[in-house]
């Protein structure tokens, strides 16, 4: 059975690579992108069921991809789960109120990614 497609948006190749290693074991088909504006090119083309989403990105950082996603789509769809390696809690409130769903810290591994999956609804529990 397919979770459904992944946009995996990171400017980091290798953190790409990995995601979509994980995604792709789990019954995810994974899109991916290196920055914020291509990764909203791509919801736009065709909206992905969920996005892993790097911060700090060129072009169009993270919170800025997400607020122009939930302004243009709602609040609900696609589900976010946003990365960083900034682990202070105003940084991941404010990833939250932009419209994430789940948080997760790099470097992340298989287990922490399928727990952050499983908790947004994407596996089953």
């Amino acid at each position: 059975m397919s979770a459904g497609t992944c946009l995996v948006v990171d400017d980091s190749m290798v953190v790409r690579k990995v995601a979509r290693r994980i995604l792709e074991k789990h019954g995810f088909t994974v899109r991916e992108a290196e920055d914020g504006q291509k990764a909203l090119d791509a919801c736009r083309a065709e909206m992905p069921r969920a996005v892993l989403l790097d911060r700090n990105m060129p072009v169009l950082d993270g919170i800025g991809f997400l607020k122009a996603l939930r302004a243009e789509f709602g609040p609900d769809d696609p589900v976010v789960v946003m990365c960083t390696t900034e682990a202070a809690m105003e940084r991941i409130i404010e990833g939250i109120e932009a419209g994430a769903q789940e948080y997760v810290m790099k470097p992340f591994d298989e287990e922490i990614l399928l727990d952050k999956l499983t908790q947004a609804g994407l596996l089953p529990a």
